[in-house]
C-alpha cells in the first residue's frame, strides 16, 4: 500500500508566504512546497508572515501575523480597523480590501465558478460577463442592511446580544454593527438594557432552558417603519405588558413573537403571533409598495435590490404580451416588478405566510395580472404545466443558496421558455444549473454581478439565458 505523504507544514509553525490568488470566501492563497495554504485577511501579491492554525490532508489554514509586503489593494488601517471585532466575528471578511478590489474579487468569483463548474471557457465568460460589478454608491458601504438577527446568550453573567464567532456558537457581544442599520442598533441596545433590568431568562442551548433565543429587527428604509420579532422557547411571552411599553417607547410599528421550542440551529419556528401594532411593515422599491411580515424573505440591501430587480426586468425583455413564471417568489418582490410590463405573472413560494404577503402586496399595488401559489417550485410548476398547460414565455428563477431542484430544471427544458432570468446568491450553484440548462438547448447571453453585501464575500448575480434556436 502506498504511504500517504506527510504535509510539509504543522500546526503553530510560523513561515513567510507569498499570496498568489484568492479563495471563494476572499481568503488569500499561497503555496509552501506546493502545498496550498488559505490565509484570511491576506491579499494576492502580498508577502505575509503567518502561523499555521489548521492542517488538513491537501491544504492548511494560516493566520496573518504581519504583512511584510502589502498589496496596493489593501485598505488603510483606518478603513480596515473601523470595527473592533473585525477578524473575530467573521461578518466583514473583506474589510481589509479596498472597495474597488472587493468588486473585482466578486466579479472574478463568479467568473471562476462559471469556468470551473459551469464548463464555460474563460473567453466565453468574458464575452458575456459585465466588465464591472455594480457597487454601492461611494461611501454607502456601512449600515446598509435592513434586517438584523441577534442571537442572545449570558456572557459573564449578563444577557448580551451579538454575533457568533466563526465556526462556533460562542457569542461575541455587539450592538452597533457597521453592517446593520442604525435603527437596529438603537433598538437592540434598549432591548439589552431591558433584559437585564427585568431579569428575562435567556435561552441556553446546552440545557434547552430559558425563554428568549433571538431578536429579529427589520426597518423599512423608504418608510422608517420598524418591526421587532422575539424568538422564544415558550408558548407565551412573559412580562408582555412591559415589552409592549418598551416597543411603544422605541417607536416600533410591528411587535411579534415567533415560537421555536425545538433544539438545534434553526432560528425560526413555524408559529408567529403579533403582540402589538401591525402584522407587517411597509417599504417601497421602484415605485412598488410591499408589506413585509417578520419572517418573510426580503432582500437586505434596498438600494442595490432595486438596481438588481431593474436589471432582471430589463433582461426579461417584456413587451406586455408575455406569460411569466416567478419561481421562489417570496413576498412577490420580483413578481410585481415584472407585472408592470407582463401580460400575466405566476409566482410560487413554499412559505404560506410569504404567499399571503404576496397576494396582499398585489392588492396594495392594484395589480390583477398576478397569481400566487403555495408549494415547492419543483412540484407546482411541473403540475400546472402538465395538467393545466400553463406555459411561460419567460421564467424568472431566484432560488435559495442550494440552487434549483433537478425536477424544475427538467420541466424548464421541456417547457422551453424563450428566456430564463436567473438571480442567484451563490455562484457555485448558479454555474451548476446554467451548465445543466446549456447542455442541450440554452446559452448564456448576459451575466451581471451586484454587490448587495459590501465588506463580505457574498455576491448577487443575474444571468440571462436564451434558447439556442432563437
Amino acid at each position: 500500500m502506498k504511504q500517504q505523504s506527510k504535509a510539509p507544514v504543522s500546526k503553530n509553525q510560523e513561515l513567510e508566504l507569498v499570496i498568489e490568488g484568492w479563495g471563494s470566501r476572499g481568503e488569500g492563497i499561497g503555496r509552501y512546497c506546493q502545498f496550498a495554504i488559505f490565509v484570511p485577511g491576506a491579499l494576492p501579491g502580498e508577502t505575509v508572515r503567518i502561523r499555521i492554525v489548521k492542517v488538513e490532508k491537501h491544504l492548511a489554514y494560516g493566520k496573518v501575523l504581519q504583512v511584510l509586503i502589502p498589496s496596493a489593494d489593501r485598505a488603510s488601517e483606518e478603513e480596515a480597523g473601523a470595527c473592533p471585532l473585525y477578524g473575530r466575528c467573521g461578518g466583514c471578511q473583506l474589510s481589509h480590501m479596498r472597495y474597488e478590489a472587493q468588486l473585482a474579487f466578486k466579479r472574478d468569483k463568479v467568473k471562476q465558478a462559471l469556468v470551473r463548474i459551469g464548463s464555460m471557457s474563460p473567453d466565453q465568460v468574458e464575452a458575456v460577463l459585465a466588465p464591472q460589478t455594480h457597487g454601492m454608491p461611494q461611501g454607502d458601504w456601512h449600515y446598509y442592511r435592513n434586517k438584523a438577527q441577534f442571537p442572545l446568550q449570558m456572557v459573564e453573567g449578563r444577557p448580551r446580544a451579538g454575533f457568533y464567532a466563526p465556526r462556533s456558537h460562542r457569542l461575541l457581544p455587539v450592538t452597533d454593527c457597521l453592517l446593520q442599520s442604525k435603527a437596529a442598533a438603537r433598538v437592540i441596545q434598549a432591548i439589552e438594557a431591558f433584559l437585564e433590568q427585568h431579569a428575562v431568562p435567556i435561552y441556553q442551548e446546552e440545557t434547552h432552558k430559558g425563554v428568549l433565543r433571538h431578536v429579529l429587527i427589520r426597518d423599512g428604509r423608504a418608510t422608517g417603519e420598524i418591526s421587532v420579532c422575539l424568538v422564544i422557547n415558550s408558548a407565551a411571552l412573559p412580562q408582555k405588558d412591559a415589552w409592549i411599553a418598551l416597543m411603544k417607547q422605541l417607536g416600533v410599528d410591528s411587535f411579534s413573537i415567533n415560537i421555536n421550542r425545538q433544539r438545534g440551529n434553526v432560528i425560526l419556528g413555524t408559529q408567529t403571533e403579533v403582540i402589538w401594532g401591525c402584522s407587517t411593515i411597509t417599504d417601497r422599491l421602484g415605485g412598488v409598495q410591499f408589506h413585509i411580515a417578520p419572517a418573510a424573505f426580503y432582500q437586505v440591501n434596498p438600494v442595490q435590490t432595486e438596481r438588481l430587480y431593474q436589471k432582471a426586468l430589463a433582461m426579461a425583455q417584456l413587451s406586455g404580451d408575455e406569460v411569466v413564471w416567478d419561481a421562489y417568489c417570496g413576498i412577490g418582490t420580483i413578481s410585481l416588478f415584472l407585472a408592470q410590463k407582463a401580460k400575466q405573472v405566476y409566482g410560487v413560494e413554499i412559505v404560506p405566510d410569504a404567499i399571503e404577503n404576496a397576494r396582499e402586496n398585489a392588492r396594495l399595488n392594484q395589480m390583477d395580472n398576478v397569481c400566487f401559489y403555495v408549494g415547492e417550485a419543483e412540484t407546482v410548476i411541473p403540475r400546472l404545466y402538465h395538467e393545466e398547460g400553463i406555459k411561460a414565455d419567460v421564467m424568472v428563477l431566484d432560488p435559495p443558496r442550494s440552487g434549483c431542484e433537478e425536477r424544475l430544471l427538467r420541466t424548464l427544458l421541456d417547457m422551453a421558455p424563450g428566456r430564463i432570468v436567473y438571480v442567484s446568491c451563490d455562484p457555485a450553484t448558479l454555474a451548476r444549473d446554467c451548465k445543466r440548462l446549456c447542455e442541450s438547448q440554452y446559452r448564456v447571453e448576459k451575466v451581471e454581478t451586484f454587490d448587495l453585501f459590501p465588506n463580505t464575500y457574498h455576491v448577487e448575480t443575474v444571468v440571462l439565458l436564451s434558447l439556442k434556436n432563437t
